[in-house]
C-alpha cells in the first residue's frame, strides 16, 4: 500500500512539473510586435483594429457562455469607464456563434465598451487564442504589450497603472 502512495505523489510532482514547464521562461509570441490588424463585420457593426491606433486597446476576446468572461465582465466595464478619459478602449470581440445569445448578454449586462461578435473566429485565430477570455493589451503605436489569460480584476492598481502609463 506504501507503494501506491509514493507512486501517487512522484505522479503529482511529474504532472505539476510538466504543466508548470509549458510556461517556464516563455513568453507569448506577439509580445513587443505589431498586434495583427483584422476586421470584423457583424449585423450591428464594421470594427479594423488599426482605427484603434493612437489609443491603448484593451482586446479581449470572449463568449457568452464562459463563466470566466460573464465574471470579468463588471470589472472590465468599470475599468472602461474609469480609463476611456486616458486614451484607453476596450474592444471586446465575442466567439458566439448563436446571434441572439450574443445580443443577449451585451443587454443583460449592459455592456458600455465596444464589442463585435466574431462567429468565424477568424481575428481570434490571428492572435492564437484558445481560452477564454484572453486579452491582449496593445499600446498607442500598435504594438502588443501584454497578454492575459483567464480571467482578470482590470481594476488593480497595477493592472491601471500599467495601462494608464501606455
Amino acid at each position: 500500500m506504501r507503494w501506491l502512495s509514493n507512486f501517487a505523489a512522484a505522479f503529482a510532482i511529474a504532472a505539476l512539473l510538466a504543466f508548470s514547464a509549458c510556461y517556464s521562461a516563455s513568453r507569448p509570441t506577439l509580445i513587443g510586435k505589431p498586434a495583427p490588424d483584422f476586421t470584423v463585420k457583424d449585423a450591428d457593426r464594421t470594427v479594423t483594429l488599426s482605427q484603434l491606433r493612437g489609443q491603448v486597446v484593451v482586446l479581449n476576446f470572449w463568449a457568452s457562455w464562459c463563466g470566466p468572461c460573464i465574471e470579468e465582465t463588471p470589472s472590465l466595464m468599470r475599468m472602461q469607464q474609469k480609463m476611456k478619459s486616458k486614451g484607453v478602449t476596450v474592444l471586446a470581440v465575442s466567439m458566439d456563434e448563436d446571434e441572439s445569445a450574443y445580443h443577449h448578454f451585451l443587454n443583460v449586462h449592459g455592456i458600455n465598451f465596444l464589442t463585435v461578435r466574431d462567429p468565424g473566429q477568424q481575428s481570434n485565430a490571428l492572435y492564437g487564442t484558445f481560452r477564454y477570455p484572453e486579452t491582449f493589451v496593445i499600446d498607442r503605436n500598435g504594438v502588443v504589450r501584454r497578454k492575459f489569460i483567464g480571467q482578470v480584476d482590470w481594476l488593480e492598481p497595477e493592472i491601471t497603472d500599467f495601462l494608464g502609463k501606455l
